[in-house]
């Protein structure tokens, strides 16, 4: 009888760890910083701006490359690598602008023409501009995974 109810204890104790672990998640671990913020833009139809945290930078291993001027057949345009360019998919073609450390900003741009891994565009950037040419595809993602359907 002594081992009966000692293997009941046994049991009831195995019960009540499973029901336990069933409970739902500790406050502090739902209470933690989301790796990205994403915002949409006063006034404008699509751009967005998103803001990572320090660690998710870092993990995403966030790279950036300044935007310059080149000659195509004698007419200067802006360029950027070809690698900061993403389509949408409507076939739109954004990069991100890094406007403040760890921010970066969809905009919208029209490519002219694209030499090896450079994109010469129809259009400027803001003077002294500096787009995200790894981890444009995250940034694309992040700021599509928090769209409102």
């Amino acid at each position: 009888m002594k081992a009966y109810s000692g293997l009941m204890a046994v049991a009831l104790l195995a019960a009540a760890l499973l029901m336990s672990a069933c409970g739902a998640a500790p406050e502090a671990a739902t209470d933690e910083a989301k790796p990205v913020t994403v915002e949409s833009l006063t006034g404008a139809s699509e751009p967005t701006k998103e803001t990572l945290t320090e660690d998710a930078a870092k993990r995403l291993d966030i790279q950036t490359a300044a935007v310059s001027e080149a000659d195509l057949a004698g007419v200067k345009h802006t360029t950027v690598p070809y690698a900061s360019v993403i389509y949408d998919t409507e076939g739109a073609t954004w990069v991100y602008l890094n406007t403040e450390p760890n921010t970066f900003v969809r905009h919208g741009i029209t490519v002219n023409d694209i030499q090896g891994d450079t994109a010469f565009l129809a259009d400027t950037l803001p003077a002294g501009s500096s787009v995200v040419t790894v981890g444009v595809a995250e940034l694309y993602g992040a700021e599509s995974e928090f769209e409102e359907e």
